[in-house]
């Protein structure tokens, strides 16, 4: 029998030598972050997007705000404008999601792609508490936030999420394979 070439593997499903890039843990690591990073980077960018469709009269920014429309209140006293337009979410989830970017950013640099370890609980308790008490306090009438106070709340919640998402998605990956293994 013949063997096969490993640019072979790749292109044939029945293939059972090895592959060109093999689906090691670190690598699926390195996938599902760089995957996340750009999906990221696209909802942040939508995100902007919506106020300057809107300020160009494009029809298309009414589907961008319907898109965010499920995930934010997106009480227009409560965004941020820009091009004199109301962002396509409210300050919360915008610092929520500048947050989540600027973790996945800084993943690699704190954790690597070698180990998949959950954070300590302590740290999420603790970078929860800001924006638990801001958004209670605002339900309960007890005081009104100013966007800023809730961007900086937000994101300093999102940052700690990528945390948990990478690692918890990649873990998935890793145990699927072994799984079918």
């Amino acid at each position: 029998m013949r063997q096969r070439t490993k640019l072979a593997s790749l292109v044939s499903p029945d293939c059972e030598s090895s592959e060109l890039f093999p689906m090691t843990a670190k690598n699926k690591i390195i996938l599902v972050y760089f995957s996340t990073l750009t999906g990221i980077t696209i909802w942040l960018g939508t995100i902007f997007l919506a106020p300057y469709l809107e300020s160009e009269s494009s029809r298309f920014a009414g589907f961008i705000y319907a898109l965010f429309s499920p995930t934010c209140h997106q009480i227009p006293n409560r965004c941020f404008y820009v091009f004199g337009y109301p962002m396509a979410v409210c300050a919360r989830c915008l610092g929520i999601y500048t947050g989540f970017f600027t973790g996945t950013l800084i993943y690699p640099f704190l954790k690597g792609f070698s180990s998949h370890s959950l954070p300590q609980t302590r740290i999420l308790i603790l970078v929860s508490v800001p924006i638990v008490l801001d958004t209670a306090a605002n339900f309960l009438g007890m005081w009104t936030s100013a966007g800023w106070v809730r961007f900086l709340t937000g994101q300093a919640w999102g940052t700690i999420l990528p945390f948990y998402f990478l690692t918890g998605l990649s873990d998935y990956f890793i145990r699927r394979r072994q799984n079918f293994s």
